[in-house]
C-alpha cells in the first residue's frame, strides 16, 4: 500500500522530520504501507541535503519502507489517485481535493502559520468524521489507530446551494 505525505506550497519541518521518524515509519509499516510518497517542498530535514545537489527527488529505504521525496510538482492529483492514505498539512484546497476524492486523510495543522487557522478548519472536519487530525508528536500513534472505515464521507459539490444562497443574498428570491 502507498501513502502520500504533502505539505503543499509551504514548509512545514515537523511534518516532514516526523514522517522520517523510526516511530512514524514504523505504524505506516504495521498497517501495512510499503511505500510512501513524500512532497517536502522547501522543508528543513536530516535528507534534505539529496535535493539541495540540484536532484528534483531521491528514493531510500529506511525501516523497512520504500520513500521517495521530492520538492514541488505543477499538480497533485495523480499522487492524490495512487495514495491508499494521504496525511497532509491542513490546508483547504488540499483537504477538499482529497476529500472529494473519497481519499482517507489525517491531516497535521501547521501551527506555525497565521492565527492557527488551520488548526479549526481540522478540528471541525474531524468532529464531522469527514478526516483525523493529529499532532506531528501524536502522529505515529494516530496512524496505528486509524479506521479509515470510521470516515464519514464528504459530501459531493453542489454548485446550486451557493447561487440560491447568492440569489437569496441579492433578494432575487
Amino acid at each position: 500500500m502507498l501513502a502520500f505525505i504533502t505539505v503543499g506550497s509551504t514548509r512545514f519541518d515537523g511534518l516532514i522530520k516526523s514522517v522520517f521518524s523510526p516511530s512514524v515509519l514504523a505504524s505506516l509499516s504495521n498497517k501495512g504501507y510499503t511505500t510512501i510518497v513524500v512532497q517536502c517542498g522547501n522543508s528543513d530535514f536530516s535528507y534534505n541535503h539529496l535535493l539541495a545537489q540540484g536532484e528534483q527527488s531521491f528514493r531510500l529505504e529506511k525501516d523497512g519502507v520504500t520513500i521517495e521525496c521530492w520538492k514541488f510538482k505543477p499538480s497533485l492529483q495523480t499522487d492524490y489517485e495512487r495514495a491508499d492514505l494521504v496525511i497532509s498539512h491542513a490546508g483547504s484546497g488540499t483537504i477538499v481535493d482529497v476529500l472529494r476524492m473519497d481519499k482517507p486523510l489525517i491531516v497535521v495543522p501547521n501551527p506555525t502559520l497565521a492565527d492557527n487557522h488551520q488548526q479549526e478548519l481540522a478540528s471541525a472536519l474531524e468532529k464531522l468524521g469527514h478526516l483525523r487530525s493529529s499532532t506531528t508528536s501524536q502522529l505515529a500513534n494516530t496512524i496505528q489507530e486509524f479506521d479509515a472505515s470510521s470516515l464519514t464521507k464528504f459530501p459531493p459539490f453542489d454548485g446550486g446551494k451557493f447561487r440560491k444562497l447568492l440569489d437569496e443574498e441579492m433578494g432575487f428570491v
